[in-house]
């Protein structure tokens, strides 16, 4: 990776932090980096990033490595706190709420406004930022004439944190939802905001609800979810978009959506990207890689649509993909082997939906499909960071706890290239159910690697924004689409497509899961995007090659170590009660010292309980510690947050505690508890 110094750039960088007036008076915390020729006789087009995330702190390591590098090659690159967040005023809301986005087009609008700006603005940001860039984008404000969204989704209820098929997801709905209430229960920083820090975070705190109850109270795909879900009309986005993820993030869909529904030429292009990358930025070079120069490859698309010039942006392929070449399972990859491969257009001419009958269907009657409750504990994590556990490992203890169809060892390598999709034939004793499909590469030896799968919540088969309770007895065919991927499988490999009924914690089990459902074989399938690099035309065109990863000069925060420190990842069985526990350490960011002085430490544990045979039996709990201290000023804050949720038949339990102190002395305690009725999820 090659590190810039500012004077390495072909501008000199100015750093400035700014308040944004909001036309409610409301003032919003930004930091600016510049070229220093910006001004009214050199007016720069401006890139925003626009976040919760607390500019000052949290995401000031990330933003140092590209903030400041835009600003070096010629742009206004200025990084804002939502209201209620970080050193902005106001009161937190909710994720994308109507509030959010009206002063996101104010904030677009002073910046266009600025002397220092052309009237020219982009939109840029990973997940949170994504959402909204896109968001915004589909509200078409004047000055937006590019966006580049990573790991986003276009889908809030089915490709967001929430729900996946129509199921709660029990891995990241809460444990999301408790590191929420948390990053909502910090203060302001003295050091930014002076005396008023305090009132400040008293006004933030008496106005805490966790989000858990939102969430829950709307389980299916209802108008809540379809607020800021821009599939609901793709044609409202007016902006140029580039749309990036990674086969390991969890959001990567979106892309494959979003170059198939924006168009393809025109005044407002998608061209779309999806490497190997976990949920990060494709250059920070973090596992899976390999990383590239994401930088220099977003300033192309900024240069063209906000400078006017011919970076050659246009003439990629509509989508350019990596196809992960067969790797042994681990749960961390430095460097994935494959190859970068373009498409012209999607759904691709290179891609074609081959049918595979299920092994044995021919002489095999129902297969009854009825896993323990705890399959699903080597899923591996919902949001891969770049963390040592985060991916699943050998998948054969997962496959003994499914029913696995092995196809024969393939006669050739295959690649694939999309959305796999399943067709079963289905028979189900109880009235509420969840299927969930993996696709399994295995090799010659036994091992298996998870390559893709999918979860579909039987009350869901017939659309998420309805409950259709299953008629007891009934047989019916059902389609789940599984996770995009690309991937190849090599000659003397099996491809296995591993089908279970639970698979905790990633999704809430159904009341009365635990009977299972009945498989006809005869009447099933898997339907698999195969891709022929003859029809994509791959010998006919050039290369796609990225040049090597650039940032600027990384901000110089020292990350203290921590005796003792926890494993990432954690499976406890208790044998004689047939209990088995997982413990996860999401590994955010942990105890940092930041140059200006400040001392943030953060602690969290995930904890998800279930018995094998018990569905009622599942439980999770979230644990928040959070540390702010100055000691130049004397300032120090601790946070505690403890989250924790059951569910029976009838109802969902929530509990939330929130306990905050200045020094010694405790200044806020609340606890919720609510119970919400089990409609769908």
């Amino acid at each position: 990776m090659h590190i810039r110094t500012t004077e390495q750039f072909p501008y000199s960088v100015i750093e400035e932090d700014l308040r944004i007036p909001m036309p409610d008076g409301t003032r919003l915390y930004a930091r600016v980096w510049r070229p220093d020729i910006a001004g009214p006789e050199h007016p720069v087009p401006v890139l925003l990033e626009y976040l919760p995330y607390r500019l000052s702190d949290w995401t000031a390591p990330r933003d140092a490595q590209r903030h400041p590098w835009y600003a070096g090659h010629g742009y206004a690159s200025v990084r804002v706190d939502v209201r209620g967040q970080g050193n902005s005023e106001g009161l937190p809301g909710d994720e994308y709420d109507e509030t959010e986005l009206a002063d996101g087009v104010a904030v677009l609008e002073w910046l266009a406004a600025q002397p220092w700006s052309t009237g020219r603005t982009g939109m840029f940001g990973i997940s949170w930022g994504g959402f909204n860039s896109l968001q915004l984008a589909a509200r078409a404000p004047e000055s937006l004439h590019a966006v580049v969204t990573v790991c986003s989704a276009d889908d809030r209820y089915d490709n967001d944190v929430h729900y996946t098929g129509g199921s709660v997801l029990a891995v990241d709905m809460h444990a999301w939802a408790s590191t929420m209430l948390a990053f909502f229960s910090r203060p302001p920083d003295p050091r930014h905001i002076g005396d008023d820090w305090r009132d400040m975070w008293r006004q933030r705190l008496e106005a805490l609800d966790p989000l858990i109850h939102t969430w829950l109270d709307h389980q299916t795909r209802d108008d809540y979810w379809k607020h800021g879900s821009v599939c609901e009309d793709y044609s409202a986005i007016q902006a140029p978009v580039l749309a990036v993820g990674g086969w390991h993030d969890p959001y990567r869909d979106t892309v494959l959506r979003l170059v198939e529904h924006l168009p393809r030429e025109g005044t407002a292009p998608v061209r779309g990207l999806i490497g190997p990358w976990s949920h990060q930025y494709p250059d920070r070079g973090l596992p899976p890689g390999p990383a590239i120069g994401f930088l220099q490859e977003t300033l192309r698309w900024w240069d063209h649509w906000l400078k006017d010039e011919d970076t050659g942006v246009l003439e990629e392929p509509l989508l350019r993909s990596w196809i992960s070449e067969s790797h042994p399972p681990a749960t961390v990859y430095p460097e994935l082997p494959g190859r970068w491969v373009g498409d012209a257009r999607w759904p691709s001419a290179g891609v074609t939906m081959t049918t595979w009958g299920l092994p044995g269907a021919a002489s095999a009657g129902p297969v009854l499909v009825r896993s323990p409750q705890h399959t699903g504990v080597d899923a591996g994590r919902y949001f891969p960071f770049g963390n040592d556990s985060d991916l699943p490992p050998d998948q054969r203890e997962e496959d003994s706890r499914s029913v696995c169809f092995d196809y024969d060892p393939l006669a050739e390598p295959l690649e694939i290239l999309g959305r796999p999709r399943v067709r079963l034939r289905l028979t189900s004793e109880v009235p509420r159910g969840q299927v969930i499909a993996r696709v399994c590469d295995v090799a010659p030896d036994g091992s298996s690697t998870l390559v893709t799968r999918g979860v579909l919540n039987l009350s869901a088969r017939h659309g998420r924004d309805r409950v259709v309770d299953w008629e007891p007895g009934a047989t019916e065919d059902v389609e789940l689409d599984l996770n995009g991927i690309g991937h190849a499988f090599p000659a003397g490999h099996r491809i296995r497509l591993a089908l279970s009924s639970a698979y905790w914690p990633w999704v809430w089990p159904q009341p009365g899961s635990a009977a299972g459902w009945s498989v006809e074989p005869a009447a099933s399938a898997l339907d698999l995007p195969v891709r022929d690099a003859v029809a994509a035309g791959d010998a006919e065109r050039p290369a796609i090659t990225f040049e090597e990863p650039e940032q600027a000069e990384p901000l110089d925060v020292r990350y203290p170590e921590v005796p003792g420190q926890r494993p990432e990842r954690v499976v406890v069985r208790d044998v004689a009660a047939d209990e088995w526990r997982l413990e996860v350490d999401p590994r955010y960011g942990g105890t940092r010292i930041y140059p200006d002085g400040l001392e943030f430490t953060e602690d969290a544990l995930e904890t998800y309980t279930i018995g094998a045979s018990d569905p009622g039996s599942a439980r999770t709990r979230s644990d928040w510690s959070i540390r702010l201290r100055r000691p130049e000023l004397g300032w120090d804050v601790r946070i505690r947050v403890r989250s924790e949720i059951t569910a029976d038949g009838a109802d969902f339990r929530t509990w939330n505690e929130v306990v905050c102190a200045e020094g010694e002395t405790e200044v806020f305690r609340r606890c919720w508890e609510r119970r919400i009725p089990r409609t769908a999820g």
